[in-house]
């Protein structure tokens, strides 16, 4: 049976695509949490093969016996990952996951998602929402978990998961304001709670919205990176029905794995608006305006559009925008994690 390191992302979202995977392969991993040098970009923007790019002394410890498989994510981790293959003497397989900024015929399988743009590749696994760990067995533990500490909120309850700043696209403290009266008026409509959870990129100015803005019985848990019980599966699985913030695939992949009515919440942006016709306020920051120059007239490999995912799961009847009406349809259960399974199993020759 095939060993595998896991060279974790510094990423929320593709920490969680990264031990979703290896979970659903089954095989023994080890997860290699790495300290990064800010200020080292050299190896990862020239392609290296080297270790210059992180602490040794900060870091897991990478020494044989050398894996047979890395699954990894982010610019950073790529020379990482040449470099124990070329330690291995080639023998190491390297399975990278989001956008890859060397090209695919340095990886033996990328698994990507439509916002990255991405040329076909025979070595390009191109899925239709990123890989999770959200199932029946998990969404029925979390439920009984936190179904107690949350009884006294009187039910329907609506989710709302928050993400933060991306790209073009700002969570500030006009798109909290606009969100958070959204969603207080569709509990109120159902005489309900609202279960909301922020995550590791939301800005602790929009917390403070939340507390000032938010009208209705409800449960706020605010993101700790290393501390207190994360009800966010709870979340999920005791949901009703899903707001998510549209800046975040991963989320809003993991809310449509429930099987639930979910709404995506729409940030402002420049030039490249989510719900194109429609005017929305947007946040001021001044990296955003940079990034939708970049898109506007750099190379589309150094940005994404995540309008493109929108738009898909808008067409299959997954989502519909909040404020608007969902007229769900019967949609297959995603095999994007089956599909990813059997690209990886057939590199070490299983079926």
């Amino acid at each position: 049976m095939p060993s595998v390191w896991l060279v974790t992302g510094y990423r929320a979202g593709e920490r969680g695509q990264i031990l979703a995977l290896a979970e659903a392969l089954g095989w023994p991993f080890d997860i290699k949490e790495l300290s990064y040098r800010k200020t080292e970009f050299r190896t990862s923007l020239f392609r290296g093969s080297n270790l210059r790019g992180i602490r040794l002394r900060d870091s897991s410890p990478l020494q044989p016996p050398w894996p047979d498989l890395v699954i990894s994510s982010g610019m950073r981790n790529e020379p990482v990952g040449r470099w124990i293959r070329h330690r291995s003497g080639g023998r190491t397989r390297l399975v990278h996951i989001g956008r890859p900024w060397a090209k695919p015929d340095q990886f033996d399988l990328v698994i990507t998602t439509p916002q990255y743009r991405l040329s076909e590749h025979d070595r390009v696994l191109q899925n239709a929402l990123t890989l999770h760990s959200v199932s029946a067995e998990r969404l029925g533990t979390a439920a009984a978990d936190w179904a107690s500490r949350l009884m006294h909120l009187p039910k329907p309850y609506t989710g709302l998961i928050l993400g933060g700043n991306s790209g073009p696209y700002t969570l500030g403290a006009k798109a909290a304001d606009s969100i958070a009266r959204q969603a207080s008026r569709m509990a109120a409509q159902r005489n309900g709670a609202l279960l909301i959870s922020t995550s590791a990129r939301t800005p602790k100015s929009v917390v403070q919205i939340l507390k000032q803005v938010v009208s209705v019985p409800h449960y706020l848990y605010q993101w700790q990176a290393n501390g207190g019980a994360n009800p966010y599966f709870g979340i999920l699985a005791l949901s009703d029905e899903l707001i998510v913030t549209a800046d975040s695939v991963s989320m809003l992949s993991e809310a449509c794995a429930t099987g639930k009515p979910v709404y995506m919440a729409e940030l402002g942006g420049y030039n490249y608006p989510m719900r194109p016709g429609r005017k929305t306020a947007v946040d001021f920051r001044l990296s955003a305006l940079t990034y939708s120059w970049m898109m506007r007239f750099g190379p589309k490999r150094l940005s994404r559009d995540l309008r493109l995912v929108h738009n898909k799961l808008l067409a299959e009847g997954r989502v519909a925008w909040l404020g608007d009406s969902l007229q769900q349809r019967s949609v297959p259960e995603s095999a994007d994690m089956e599909h990813a399974l059997q690209r990886v199993r057939a590199l070490f020759g299983y079926p």
